[in-house]
């Protein structure tokens, strides 16, 4: 029988994040994944270990990945998801698509899921999780949200924004405490109707929903806001990350 040594860390669970890809341009003539450092930082810094996920439309593939996996992580981006993904029809305002991204993106959170891994969606990934899991979007708040405040900061996106209200007994109310969060905002779409068995735990100030979580699952949480980018001016903001790793740990015992 074996013994780890006293002290030892716990473990690092490994989690799979998402890229974004661009298109080869005159500037740079190969295609390219790029992911923001954040991400990686705040999964490292949560104690997990970050593996990012190049694009497959092989399901053999994408099953392969959920099989060396422990947490999912599926970031945001600057396009939309597509709304025939929810029983809509591209309206003026709707930003650009990337389908290809969209649609690996959904199959993993779809496998993920079946498997109840925890998943975690920031900014679009929130949305793609809502939509995964039954829900709408509004194509565009300032069109489609009366009374809405703007929700693309022009600011360093490294200072907060707004506030949020963190809903008691909810799964982010464990990852960063109740009450009110400073958080801040770069997106242009947001949640409409809820998913089935979706709850919605942080609303902003103008009604805007800002996170939301199903019951159905272990962990599939999604939040509105990018709390790898204020890791270091809003250190709570770590606790997302921390929530994560510490199910996807749990996942593989």
């Amino acid at each position: 029988m074996t013994h780890k040594p006293h002290g030892q860390a716990p473990r690092r669970p490994n989690i799979g994040i998402t890229p974004d890809f661009s298109a080869s341009r005159p500037d740079a003539p190969f295609p390219a994944y790029e992911l923001k450092a954040a991400y990686a930082e705040a999964v490292l810094r949560a104690g997990g270990l970050p593996l990012v996920l190049p694009y497959s439309e092989d399901v053999a593939c994408v099953e392969a990945y959920l099989d060396r996996i422990s947490g999912l992580l599926v970031t945001g981006g600057a396009f939309d998801i597509p709304p025939e993904a929810y029983g809509d029809t591209a309206r003026e305002g709707m930003g650009p698509l990337k389908l290809s991204r969209t649609a690996f993106e959904s199959a993993l959170m779809r496998g993920a899921l079946k498997r109840n891994m925890p998943v975690l969606g920031i900014c679009g990934g929130m949305q793609l999780l809502n939509v995964v899991l039954g829900g709408t979007l509004f194509q565009d708040i300032s069109r489609e949200v009366p009374g809405a405040h703007s929700h693309e900061q022009a600011h360093d996106r490294t200072q907060p924004q707004h506030p949020v209200e963190i809903r008691d007994g909810s799964l982010l109310a464990e990852a960063l405490g109740r009450g009110q969060l400073m958080v801040n905002s770069t997106h242009h779409q947001s949640v409409n109707k809820t998913g089935e068995q979706v709850v919605v735990s942080a609303v902003a100030p103008d009604g805007v929903v800002e996170a939301i979580e199903s019951t159905q699952y272990i962990f599939a949480l999604g939040v509105q806001w990018h709390p790898e980018l204020m890791l270091h001016t809003i250190p709570v903001s770590v606790g997302v990350y921390r929530l994560l790793v510490q199910k996807a740990r749990e996942h593989r015992r």
